[in-house]
C-alpha cells in the first residue's frame, strides 16, 4: 500500500509540475517580442541558447519546490514565484540589452548565451533561496 501512495504522490507532483512548465513556457513566449519556437525551428542558435537557459532556469527551482513543498498549494505558490523570478531576470537583461530580441532574431549567439546564462544563474540562486 505504501508503494501505491508513493506512486500517487509522485504522479501528482510530476504532472502538476509538467502543467506548470507548460504554463511557464506559454507565458514566457508571450512576454518576449520574438517567437522562440519559430526561431528555434529555423536553427537560430541564439534563440535556442536563450530559451534553453530560461527553461532550465525555471525547472531547477520548480524541482527544489517539489522536494521541499509540504502540500500541493505550497508547490503551486513556489512555482509561481519561480515564474516571477524568471520574468524579472528577462526584464532585467532587457534593461541591460534593450535590443535583446533584435539580437536574438539576428542570430547574435553572445546575446542568446548571456540571456540563457542569466536565466540559469537566476534559477539556481532562486532554488538555493527556497528554504523553509
Amino acid at each position: 500500500m505504501h508503494v501505491l501512495s508513493s506512486l500517487l504522490a509522485f504522479s501528482t507532483y510530476f504532472f502538476i509540475g509538467l502543467a506548470m512548465i507548460c504554463c511557464f513556457m506559454f507565458i514566457y513566449t508571450r512576454i518576449t517580442p520574438h517567437n522562440e519556437w519559430r526561431l528555434i525551428k529555423e536553427n537560430n542558435v541564439a534563440a535556442a541558447l536563450a530559451f534553453s537557459g530560461t527553461f532550465i532556469g525555471y525547472v531547477i527551482p520548480l524541482s527544489s519546490a517539489a522536494i521541499n513543498s509540504v502540500s500541493i498549494p505550497d508547490y503551486l505558490v513556489w512555482g509561481v514565484i519561480a515564474l516571477a523570478v524568471q520574468l524579472m531576470i528577462y526584464f532585467s537583461v532587457r534593461i541591460y540589452m534593450p535590443k535583446l530580441s533584435e539580437n536574438i532574431i539576428n542570430h547574435n549567439v553572445a546575446a542568446g548565451m548571456f540571456m540563457g546564462t542569466a536565466s540559469l544563474a537566476g534559477g539556481i540562486f532562486n532554488a538555493a533561496c527556497m528554504t523553509w
